[in-house]
C-alpha cells in the first residue's frame, strides 16, 4: 500500500492529488482543507503526525513540498522508515514577495531540510528545480554565522523532473499573476478602440487586488465571463470559445491553466520567463509589455491569425495517458 497526503487540498494541489487517488491502487489520503496556507505549512506535519494511523503496510510517503517532511519524520520513526517522496508544485526559495524583508525565511527553510530527509525530490518542472537548487547557496547565507554548506550538492542526486500531468478533454478544439500588466494591456487596446472580448476566470480566494474590481468597471462592455466556473464544463465551453490566452504571470513554476487553454485551441502568449519557455516555442513569448500590447493590437484586428493557428506545443506530452508509468514507477518502487 502507498501512502499519500497533501497538506494543501487545493486548486493544483488537489487536482494532482485525485488523479493520483483514482488511478494508483492502495493509497491512504491525508489532506488539509486549501485555506490558511502558512499555517499549513508551520503546522500540518504536528497535526499529521497525531491523525495519521500506524499501519505496518505501508511502504511509499508521498508529500507535498508545503508540509515540513523534517518535522513529520521526526515526530513519527515509523513513517521515516518508509519511501519518502518529497513532491514540489512550487518552491518557497523563489516564490515572490513584495518586499525582500517580507520573505518569511522559515518556510524556505523547512523545504530544504525536507528535501534533505527525502529519499526522492520531484520537481513538476526542470525551471522549479534549477531556481531551488541554484537559490539554496544564496538563502543559506541569510543566517548570520556558523551556515551550512554544500546542500545544494547534497540534494541534487534525489532530484527528478516530473511534469505535472494532467487529464485533458476531449475537445474539438493571484499578486503572484501580475493583473496590472494584464489589465493595464486591456485598456491600452481599449484607448485605441480595438475590438475584442475578455474572460477573466479563477477561484476568488479572500485578498483580491483592487485591480480586479477597477478593471472590471471600466472593461465593462468588452466582458464574457468574470469569475469562477464552478463546473469544469463550463470552463472549457469557454476555453473552446476563446482565441487567445494571455499570461502575465510573475511567478509560475508549471502553467496547468495555460496548457489547458492551448489543448482548447487557443493561441498563448506568455512571458518570456520562468518556466514559459521550458513548454512554449519562442513565437509565442514577449519579453516586454510593449510587446505583449503590440501582438494583442495584431491579433484584434486580425483574429483569423490566431484562429486558424495550429499552436506547435504536443500537449499530450504533460497529459496522464503520457505521465502515468513514470508515476507508477515513482510510487510502486522498493524503498531504497
Amino acid at each position: 500500500m502507498s501512502h499519500s497526503w497533501f497538506a494543501f487540498y487545493g486548486g493544483s494541489h488537489k487536482q494532482l492529488m485525485d488523479l493520483l487517488k483514482e488511478n494508483i491502487a492502495g493509497c491512504s489520503v491525508f489532506t488539509l482543507p486549501a485555506k490558511k496556507w502558512h499555517w499549513r505549512a508551520r503546522t500540518a506535519a504536528l497535526y499529521f503526525s497525531q491523525t495519521i494511523p500506524a499501519c505496518p503496510s505501508y511502504r511509499l510517503l508521498f508529500s507535498s513540498s508545503v508540509l515540513s517532511l523534517c518535522e513529520l519524520a521526526a515526530l513519527r520513526p515509523d513513517l521515516a522508515r518508509l519511501k519518502k517522496v518529497l513532491y514540489f508544485h512550487e518552491n518557497q526559495l523563489l516564490y515572490p514577495v513584495r518586499r525582500h524583508q517580507d520573505r518569511d525565511f522559515q518556510y524556505g527553510y523547512n523545504q530544504v531540510l525536507s528535501c534533505l530527509v527525502a529519499d526522492v525530490v520531484v520537481f513538476n518542472s526542470r525551471f522549479n528545480m534549477d531556481s531551488f537548487l541554484s537559490s539554496i547557496p544564496s538563502f543559506m547565507n541569510k543566517i548570520p554565522d556558523h551556515r551550512p554548506k554544500d546542500l545544494d550538492r547534497l540534494i541534487r542526486p534525489k532530484c527528478v523532473v516530473l511534469n505535472f500531468p494532467l487529464q485533458f478533454p476531449d475537445v474539438s478544439r493571484e499578486h503572484d499573476k501580475n493583473p496590472e500588466l494584464f489589465f493595464s494591456t486591456l485598456l491600452r487596446l481599449k484607448e485605441r478602440g480595438l475590438d475584442f472580448h475578455l474572460s477573466v476566470l479563477g477561484e476568488t480566494f479572500t485578498d483580491v487586488p483592487e485591480i480586479f474590481s477597477s478593471s472590471r468597471l471600466l472593461l465593462d462592455s468588452h466582458i464574457l465571463n468574470w469569475g469562477f466556473l464552478p463546473s469544469k464544463e463550463d470552463y472549457l465551453r469557454v476555453l473552446c470559445e476563446a482565441d487567445v490566452v494571455v499570461s502575465t504571470a510573475n511567478h509560475e513554476f508549471f502553467g496547468v491553466a495555460m496548457l489547458e487553454a492551448v489543448h482548447c485551441g487557443c493561441f498563448p502568449l506568455c512571458p518570456k520567463a520562468l518556466v514559459y519557455p521550458e513548454i512554449f516555442p519562442a513565437q509565442y513569448l514577449y519579453s516586454t509589455p510593449e510587446q505583449l500590447c503590440k501582438r494583442l493590437q495584431g491579433l484584434c484586428r486580425k483574429p483569423d491569425v490566431a484562429r486558424r493557428h495550429i499552436v506547435k506545443v504536443d500537449t499530450s506530452a504533460y497529459s496522464w495517458a503520457a505521465l502515468k508509468p513514470r508515476f507508477q514507477d515513482l510510487l510502486s518502487a522498493p524503498c531504497p
